[in-house]
């Protein structure tokens, strides 16, 4: 049965459901564990997450469900939060303007290993919206606890925690969801069942969507190789006794085809399955975590109708993983006004990288094309974090950490050795094989922050950050200089060839941060949060030019630069009024804005998102909630020239949307693009999947109007 016959289908069952939850109904009811923790009660102000961290909850992220099916746009809201386009459900995000392995990006605290040569399966892909519930951004000053081999920051999604049954009874909650968008005639939806006790807990939850190629604003018509379908199941068993509680769960995931406008290839298989145990226990003298986690992946590649289809056999790709971790962390109350953080994680990730030769084609054969055979990283890390609340109104973080990578892989091959038109990745397979590949790094990060707040209407706060983060394995074993291979690889979107390099150092990012929380009470409470920022970065890991490939694109070769970052983040909210008669009605607003430039080539940094700016109006009523939502993109004209990045436009987007609950029903419905906008996205790369039909190389235009609805039942 195909996906798009199975979001249908859990569209029908949600119909099902309405019967169940009329008036009238019976629903049994469960309750969400508490967190596993014992508070500290003399340390009151503990900076677990700095100023400029946002957690988005289960409600919060309601209404953005309903526009995307992809997580990652799920922070589309957050200041200082941008995301390379890409798939319909594989988006990369960025903080601050770096992005991909530069941010450290955790799915219910695994850390996943990308087993595809262009970030096609990015981390956040393996979460469907509908299984977030909490969904964490640490931008700016990140604690050592929450980072590790990443230069950027935190993002972290998390699955519903386990519930339990009030009484000594079996009960049953859940959640049904179904939703349709009008372009890309999009379907699917979302089923959570849990069956609990009062110590015992099962749940599943399973997740379908399918979407046609997507409309442009205006005139841009039809994105060609934007179409996508994707499915994840996961259960989760949970056992707790007192305050103890463990954790186990399952899953897997499948996406027959995902189209991606600016690659030269295409997803046309990805499976995935993982299992993720984890245990939290709550003692006299503080709290311990352990987590213990495996993934494997199966991920293959080639082109779909809009770039060619696979008649001839196209260019096959394969990719095979496994991702093993755990992660210890203890926190210990040390007294009246002192925590201290300790602990350990470990990350191995495999990976093979093949493309099968094609039958009867000369220059796809005899032999396969190895791009990464056997490859290896290991990581390896340890922290301590001190957190204390001294006298008057100071508090302050002190964190060190050290982390070792270990990496390797074996020989290369070419698809031939003695063929004319592999003469140049015979050559680098020769030349890379003759060299030792085994890289040991040592990174070491170091996170001083203090925050003072000197009444309930100020806080301030200001830090240093020291982090590391060594080089993947394809941009450090990528080593096809043809044409044709090294167009292969690269998450950039932009069509150009690129070459690891077996010499890159591990990058050393040195940020400072402050941050001023102004609020204010009274009949019109406010609040206004401004974070400016400067980060420096030795061994940026950026690219030299090698060679013209075509009139539209180059090949790059990875390596050591020293780059700069500066910029602001503002968010503000005001309460307009608040009465039994009219509501709630609330204006928030964010903005971003970034400057950077490699210090080493004078260029800019590739894909930095313009200035922006989001201004978006609430009103609640009872039952009844809307929004209005106003996003403006500044026109993008600091682009590299090194990577042939197009300039694009401003533009304005008007987006609507509201819900109505009735009982244990929702109703959603909005319209994105209200005024059906022609924009290029200024992250979007060039549209690959166009210039393949049309012979006209353009950025990626972005969605134009949908109207956008789901029904959602609670059980």
């Amino acid at each position: 049965m195909s996906i798009r016959k199975h979001a249908r289908r859990v569209a029908h069952l949600s119909a099902l459901l309405l019967a169940s939850t009329a008036p009238g109904a019976i629903a049994q009811t469960a309750t969400v564990l508490p967190p596993v923790t014992i508070a500290n009660p003399v340390f009151r102000d503990p900076i677990d997450a700095p100023l400029t961290a946002t957690t988005l909850s289960d409600s919060e992220l309601s209404s953005a469900r309903v526009m995307t099916s992809d997580s990652a746009a799920l922070f589309g809201g957050v200041a200082g939060v941008s995301a390379y386009a890409a798939g319909g459900v594989s988006s990369v995000p960025a903080i601050h303007g770096l992005s991909a392995d530069r941010v450290n990006l955790l799915v219910d605290g695994m850390t996943v290993g990308i087993a595809c040569p262009n970030e096609m399966n990015s981390p956040l892909s393996y979460a469907d919206p509908a299984q977030v519930d909490r969904a964490t951004v640490m931008a700016g000053i990140t604690p050592v606890s929450d980072g590790g081999d990443s230069i950027a920051g935190t993002i972290e999604v998390e699955s519903p925690p386990p519930v339990f049954s009030k009484i000594d009874a079996v009960e049953m909650s859940g959640r049904a969801s179904a939703f349709y968008r009008s372009n890309a005639d999009s379907v699917g939806g979302s089923l959570t069942v849990t069956v609990a006790g009062e110590n015992l807990s099962l749940a599943y939850n399973g997740t379908a969507v399918a979407a046609g190629d997507y409309a442009g604003g205006g005139h841009d018509g039809k994105v060609r190789s934007s179409e996508y379908e994707a499915a994840n199941h996961a259960l989760t068993l949970a056992w707790r006794a007192g305050t103890n509680l463990f954790v186990l769960a399952a899953g897997q995931q499948y996406i027959p085809r995902e189209g991606y406008p600016n690659q030269p290839m295409d997803l046309l298989f990805n499976r995935s399955h993982f299992v993720n145990g984890r245990y939290e226990g709550a003692f006299r003298w503080g709290t311990f975590e352990a987590r213990a986690y495996w993934q494997g992946v199966r991920h293959y590649m080639n082109f779909l109708a809009d770039k060619g289809g696979t008649a001839a056999g196209g260019m096959p790709m394969d990719t095979k993983s496994e991702n093993f971790g755990y992660a210890f962390k203890a926190t210990v109350f040390l007294g009246a006004a002192d925590t201290l953080k300790i602990g350990n994680a470990f990350v191995r990730f495999t990976l093979d990288d093949w493309w099968p030769p094609v039958p009867m084609n000369v220059m796809m054969g005899p032999n396969a094309y190895w791009n990464i055979d056997s490859g290896r990283r290991a990581r390896l890390g340890t922290y301590a974090e001190w957190q204390r609340k001294w006298t008057g109104n100071w508090t302050t973080l002190l964190g060190v950490r050290s982390d070792v990578v270990w990496a390797d892989t074996g020989d290369v091959q070419p698809y031939s050795w003695t063929g004319m038109m592999n003469m140049a990745d015979a050559a680098a397979a020769g030349a890379f094989n003759a060299l030792p590949h085994g890289k040991t790094d040592s990174d070491f990060d170091l996170t001083a922050l203090a925050r003072y707040a000197p009444d309930a209407d100020a806080t301030y706060e200001f830090g240093y950050a020291r982090k590391m983060r060594a080089p993947t394995l394809y941009e450090r074993y990528a080593w096809g200089r043809g044409a044709m291979s090294s167009r292969m690889v690269g998450w950039f979107g932009d069509g150009n060839g690129y070459v690891g390099n077996l010499a890159l150092k591990p990058e050393t990012a040195h940020t400072l941060s402050a941050t001023a929380d102004w609020t204010g009470g009274g009949t019109v409470p406010w609040e206004v949060r401004f974070s400016p920022y400067y980060t420096r970065i030795e061994n940026y890991i950026g690219v030299n030019y090698l060679k013209t490939l075509s009139a539209t694109s180059v090949q790059l070769q990875f390596d050591n630069h020293e780059a700069e970052l500066y910029g602001a983040d503002l968010n503000a909210a005001l309460r307009l009024w608040d009465g039994s008669n009219m509501g709630t009605g609330t204006v928030r607003l964010t903005a971003s804005w970034v400057k950077s430039r490699e210090l080493t080539t004078r260029d800019n940094l590739y894909h930095e998102m313009p200035f922006n700016t989001r201004l978006t109006f609430e009103e609640k009523q009872g039952a009844w909630s809307g929004a209005a939502e106003l996003v403006a993109v500044a026109g993008k004209t600091a682009v590299s020239t090194m990577q042939n990045e197009p300039k694009t436009g401003s533009y304005a987007l008007l987006n609507l949307q509201g819900s109505y609950t009735w009982n244990a029903l929702r109703f959603d419905a909005g319209i994105g693009n209200v005024f059906d906008t022609a924009y290029a996205l200024p992250l979007g790369g060039v549209s690959l999947g166009d210039y393949q039909a049309t012979g006209v190389l353009r950025p990626v235009p972005g969605m134009g109007r949908s109207v956008n609805i789901a029904i959602t039942a609670s059980l």
